[in-house]
């Protein structure tokens, strides 16, 4: 019999058979579901589409970043070459990077700035020391006149160069990067764990990157050769400015290699600044230009030569604090044999390297007047002798003040 619905009766067991009830009408609760149904597995494919298209894009954006950097191989096999005579890491999680900035003249954008002789020095040379656990970084500038003992270097032509005592700068013109670590690991007996060569074009595009960096000039700047024109005062410098500001001789100080490096540090405190302030390692927008400038320009150790090598590098130095980020020069002194020249000055030199080969704690004096900064960068238990105080700034300093 049928209920006054005129609905069949429900069968023992309570379930209607299949193809009754409303479940089943074209009109009913059934024709909902299989909508709603549809409706997620159409919502499903737009969003693994849309996935898929974010992943390609992100695929291509990370290919195109680590197709930008170049690996140093020649570099790589001439080391290994001296292996069993460089000197040996004595703190593990402790990193040494050789930065350098090269005055070639080749390619379109860098030969606007002289003739193109085939060959290139290291127009700049940083020694950055990452104490292990990153708490700090040290960046010790090296003179381009320093007198330093080059060993003998293969030469880009394959021929092998006798040892000399010559400039330090002259070690990258006759054997490239791999001359200059070996130099550089000889003068101080540090290891150099990585290095990063860097051209004029490549530096430009970073400042840019970061939308300019701020200075600030005691004076007016009118300087012809470095093509630079500063008013006094903070002053907010584009790439090709920062450039010219990094390189200038004559317009800015006194016209000193000394002057110069100093000048050099206290930029790139304030970039360091800029990019922490910026808040540029967190903000991908911001981030990307970055590292495309940064990578489009860079020459590095191959295992520096890829996005993953470089963001392990770089990963726990977001948590250094700018007044534990530090520049100093290494001490010198005019050379005995010519006052154009310079020469480590002892003990003072030793001193610093030794501290940064057992990752100890240096200071540097900002201000001029004794009154130190002291950056603790991985001091061995029970060293109780005080930090050694160089001359520096660090970038936290405001270069106004």
């Amino acid at each position: 019999m049928s209920d006054s619905a005129g609905t069949p009766p429900v069968p023992p067991g309570g379930r209607r058979g299949p193809g009754t009830g409303t479940g089943a009408s074209a009109s009913g609760r059934g024709q909902s579901r299989r909508r709603r149904r549809r409706w997620r597995h159409g919502t499903a494919l737009v969003a693994a589409v849309a996935l898929l298209g974010v992943a390609g894009a992100g695929w291509a954006v990370y290919m195109k970043l680590e197709g930008n950097i170049t690996p140093d191989e020649a570099a790589a096999a001439e080391l290994a070459r001296f292996e069993k005579e460089r000197p040996t890491a004595l703190v593990q999680g402790a990193r040494n990077i050789l930065l350098i900035g090269s005055d070639s003249r080749a390619g379109e954008e860098n030969r606007r700035y002289g003739r193109d002789p085939g060959t290139e020095r290291s127009d700049t040379v940083i020694l950055l020391h990452l104490s292990a656990g990153r708490r700090s970084a040290t960046a010790v500038s090296i003179p381009r006149d320093l007198m330093v003992n080059v060993p003998g270097c293969r030469r880009p032509d394959g021929s092998r160069s006798q040892p000399m005592f010559t400039l330090f700068n002259s070690a990258f013109e006759v054997g490239g990067s791999a001359c200059t670590i070996r130099t550089v690991e000889k003068l101080t007996d540090i290891r150099v764990d990585h290095h990063v060569v860097v051209d004029f074009a490549g530096f430009k595009d970073m400042v840019d990157a970061v939308d300019g960096v701020e200075v600030c000039l005691r004076e007016p700047v009118d300087d012809e050769a470095a093509e630079l024109k500063l008013p006094a005062g903070r002053v907010t410098l584009s790439g090709e400015q920062a450039l010219g500001y990094v390189r200038a001789r004559k317009s800015l100080g006194d016209g000193s290699d000394t002057s110069r490096m100093e000048r050099q540090q206290r930029f790139l405190g304030a970039l360091v600044n800029k990019v922490h302030s910026n808040d540029v390692l967190l903000n991908p927008v911001k981030l990307y230009p970055v590292l495309d400038a940064a990578t489009s320009s860079l020459t590095t150790d191959p295992e520096l030569a890829s996005l993953r090598g470089l963001y392990q590098l770089v990963r726990g130095l977001r948590q250094i604090p700018t007044e534990d980020v530090q520049f100093l020069t290494v001490p010198r002194e005019a050379y005995s044999g010519d006052v154009n020249r310079d020469q480590l000055a002892q003990p003072a030199a030793a001193e610093l390297f030794e501290r940064l080969r057992e990752d100890a704690p240096v200071a540097v004096d900002t201000d001029g007047d004794g009154k130190a900064t002291k950056t603790e960068s991985g001091k061995p238990s029970g060293d109780t002798s005080p930090a050694p105080t160089f001359s520096g700034n660090t970038a936290a300093e405001d270069t106004c003040t």
